[in-house]
Parts: structure tokens; sequence; C-alpha cells
């Protein structure tokens, strides 16, 4: 199994323990292989269209479930769309490494991660939009590129993975 492979396999059985087949579903970001992934396992899954969601956040106002697969490190102020949802969130987000520096693209700037999160800082984040943390866990990064940094983020958790009730 390649390293997409087993992550798609962990994003799948985080959501198969917390989200019944039968719920709608709002992934946040565009069509993607991973909510293809999904759909082909039975989940029903809408897909937003491309809009900015820092401006409008209040796309999340109709859905009850909700998943962000690295979503929230590309706005520049996710605790509004967390404020103003509901229900059952299941997000995931790169962490903080002391190593290495966030993603930042010069070529496109709504590609950059304005944040890169602590663990700490993206509870304290959910806390404070009111969702309350029900199961995490921390995932490494399982790709097989070369150098020091693909190294040490074997060792280290690169990825966060929460879901949460509001």
């Amino acid at each position: 199994m390649n390293a997409l492979e087993r992550r798609y396999e962990i994003t799948l059985n985080f959501l198969e323990k917390h989200v019944r087949k039968d719920e709608k579903i709002l992934d946040l970001g565009t069509t993607n292989p991973l909510s293809d992934f999904l759909r082909s396992k039975g989940f029903k899954i809408i897909n937003t269209t491309g809009q900015d969601l820092d401006i409008d956040f209040k796309v999340v106002i109709d859905y009850k479930v909700i998943t962000a697969f690295e979503i929230f490190e590309h706005m520049f102020a996710p605790f509004n769309l967390l404020n103003e949802s509901k229900g059952k969130l299941i997000a995931s987000v790169p962490l903080r490494l002391w190593f290495a520096q966030s993603y930042w693209s010069e070529d496109d700037k709504l590609n950059c991660h304005y944040h890169e999160f602590e663990i700490r800082q993206f509870n304290h984040l959910l806390d404070r939009t009111g969702w309350k943390i029900i199961d995490s866990k921390t995932i490494k990064s399982y790709d097989m590129l070369f150098g020091i940094r693909p190294l040490l983020r074997r060792f280290y958790p690169r990825y966060y993975f929460v879901f949460a009730e509001k």
C-alpha cells in the first residue's frame, strides 16, 4: 500500500468510526480524490464549490455533518466557519513541525498555509467555537521521499484528526 492509499484508509477508518453512511456530509473543499474515494465507500458527500470560506462561511448552516481534511490551514479565519457550524465535525490539520517551514507558494497565494497548528492551538480553536472533542488521533507522514525532513516526518506526527460535536 502506498502512502496515499494508507492515508485514505486511515481517513476512512476514522470517518466510519464516527459517521453513519446515511448521514449527508458537507466536505469543505472542491471535489477531490479523497472525497471521491469516500463516496465510493458509500458516504453521501457534497463538496463546496470553491467559494472563499473565509467570506462565505455560512455555507455550513444547513449541514449536520462537516468534514474538513486539510482545509483550515488555508483559511485566514477558520474561527468564523467553526463558530457558525453545528452537529458533527471530522477535521484533519497539518501539525507545525519544528524542522520545517509552513507551506507557501509564491505562484498561488490561495494554496498557502496561513496556519500550521500545534495540537493545543487547534483544540483551543475548537473549544472557543463551542466544539467538544470526542476523539482525536495523530498520524505520521508515510511518504517514502528521501532527505532529512522526510525521515523526521516518519517519527513526528504530521497530521491531527479530530471528531467533535456541538
